[in-house]
């Protein structure tokens, strides 16, 4: 099912937590709504399920208009963060209660319930209580209840908060695994960049309401439209080196040390920009037109060596071969390579290279 959002406002008082949106979300898609606290994830997620009403604008499943339906008459599965089971039901009780709820024979209701106890791994757990199971396992078990009544959407709202680093991983995959094999078009709330990254077909970024980019993951990565959604992923966080514009260069501040970018338009000398770098962007040794800088620290990140080096009085890091011999204090010739690397005029966040 293909969700349209038409100018979509949500308004608490004074407070708009989500403005004038519009975005589509195509259908049998894994869709992450990502940002900040406080950008209008789940306040979208929640009209989207009827939860909330919209102050404005229209939501559309499909070529229905359902800006207006109630929760019930949406056909929606939604798994909240805390998962919300029933404590006194079992596994396979509480999968059946959406079913029991619509009038499903008893018959029909077990043998679904136990097919999508199948399908997200549960099946030697439908006699226990949720108690008596793990945050992932009770996460499987929220999953399977939104399935039961086979929506033609899923919500999830920060379905992975609430487990712990080593699972978490494994989950993503597990929600991915069961968003494919039901091909129901699933949207879910996350404020971790690289949880968005390693599932989602397409990621909507948003920040204090307003649409940011949306698209791959990878482009968002890449070709970021502003300085938030460059600052927003990537992991070291994008390194910011700050300067002018002057002659159509930018220049390092408080040095006359500049680097040339293919600028997107004409700018005005003296221009407040901020030079943004990719770690793994920085070459050395240097290949091509190169630049200073000072080896200030290094350290390990896993099998990545991670450098911190200084440039006219502002550090950066940069991900240099363990096999190059670096020493603290040294300087050192770096090149910068074309991915990775942008320019941004400091005061509007506008992408100028």
């Amino acid at each position: 099912m293909k969700i349209t959002l038409e100018h979509l406002t949500k308004k608490f008082g004074s407070t708009i937590a989500v403005n004038d949106l519009s975005i589509t979300m195509e259908s049998g898609k894994m869709i992450a709504l990502l940002g900040p606290s406080g950008c209008g994830k789940t306040t979208i997620l929640n009209m989207l399920s009827g939860i909330l009403p919209a102050t404005s604008g229209k939501i559309w499943f499909d070529d229905q208009d359902v800006t207006s339906l109630p929760p019930e008459k949406r056909n929606i599965g939604l798994v909240f963060q805390n998962y919300a089971l029933y404590p006194h039901m079992t596994v396979l009780e509480n999968i059946c209660f959406p079913l029991e709820i619509k009038k499903v024979p008893k018959k029909q209701r077990i043998a679904r319930a136990r097919e999508l106890a199948e399908l997200v791994r549960i099946s030697e757990y439908l006699d226990r209580k949720p108690a008596e199971l793990s945050g992932g396992q009770q996460q499987r078990v929220a999953i399977a209840r939104a399935l039961a009544k086979e929506p033609q959407l899923l919500l999830l709202d920060e379905p992975l908060s609430n487990l712990d680093a080593k699972l978490r991983v494994e989950m993503r995959e597990e929600i991915l695994r069961i968003q494919r094999a039901s091909n129901i078009t699933t949207i879910f709330v996350t404020h971790d960049q690289e949880e968005a990254s390693s599932i989602a077909d397409d990621v909507i970024l948003l920040k204090l309401g307003v649409l940011q980019q949306q698209g791959a993951a990878r482009t968002l990565y890449d070709e970021p439209v502003n300085f938030f959604a460059a600052d927003f992923l990537g992991a070291p966080p994008i390194n910011k080196l700050r300067g002018t514009v002057e002659n159509g260069a930018f220049v390092f501040e408080g040095s006359n040390v500049s680097l040339t970018l293919p600028l997107r338009r004409e700018v005005s000398n003296g221009t407040k920009a901020i030079l943004a770098l990719r770690a793994e962007s920085v070459v050395v040794p240097a290949d091509g037109a190169s630049l200073t800088a000072r080896v200030m620290n290094r350290y390990s990140i896993n099998k990545d060596e991670l450098s911190v080096l200084e440039i006219c009085g502002q550090q950066f890091r940069g991900f240099i071969s363990g096999d190059y011999p670096l020493s603290i204090g040294e300087e050192i010739c770096f090149s910068l390579k074309k991915r990775g690397v942008f320019l941004f005029v400091e005061e509007t966040g506008e992408r100028l290279a």
